[in-house]
């Protein structure tokens, strides 16, 4: 009882066959239950290998396509300049292209000029910042050395375990009195009375 008695008779719109795969619910086969798919090994030297030799086909196919329809386009230009009888048109087309390439050259080789004169600036300009570097190093190093012999005249004034008695009595016999206040000129206001 389809829309078409005659031809399917089992089949309807309606009552679509189920047939593919299984619903989500369903749990999988007693004969699947522990199977781990594992994939096929490959050896990567030879997955390299394969991978290169694809890359290099794809760009051989890639090249040979783009000439052939370099070539295509070509025909089909000069053939459409042909029809329409014009030899005039296609020296013309000629002469613009070849003042075209000249005018590329030139180009060219104003950019590589353009390139070179900024390929020699650059280096001008990482010379003159090495040598600021240079510069700012050595007044940092000679700073440096001013610490180090103001440090070694200090230290003459350290306290050893050589001298550390006489440095005792002398701060013994020289009291000094830290508890004082200053105001904001920095000047003594006030001072307690050692005891």
């Amino acid at each position: 009882p389809g829309p078409f008695p005659g031809l399917c008779p089992g089949w309807s719109p309606r009552a679509v066959p189920a047939r593919g795969r299984k619903p989500r619910y369903d749990p999988p086969a007693k004969s699947k239950a522990g199977r781990v798919k594992l994939p096929p090994p490959v050896d990567p030297e030879e997955l390299l290998v394969v991978l290169e030799r694809y890359r290099q086909h794809r760009l051989v196919l890639s090249a040979l396509r783009a000439e052939f329809r370099a070539e295509v386009l070509q025909k089909k230009q000069e053939e459409r300049l042909a029809a329409e009888g014009s030899v005039e048109e296609l020296e013309e087309h000629r002469r613009l292209m070849a003042w075209n390439d000249e005018e590329n050259a030139r180009q060219q080789a104003r950019r590589e000029e353009r390139l070179r004169k900024e390929e020699e600036e650059e280096k001008r300009r990482k010379l003159e910042i090495a040598e600021k570097q240079a510069r700012k190093m050595e007044a940092f190093m000679e700073e440096k050395e001013k610490e180090v012999l103001q440090l070694q005249e200090e230290a003459k004034n350290f306290i050893t375990p050589e001298n550390l008695e006489a440095r005792i009595e002398e701060c013994l016999d020289n009291p000094r009195n830290y508890n004082f206040a200053i105001d904001k000129d920095g000047r003594i206001v006030k001072r307690t009375v050692l005891s």
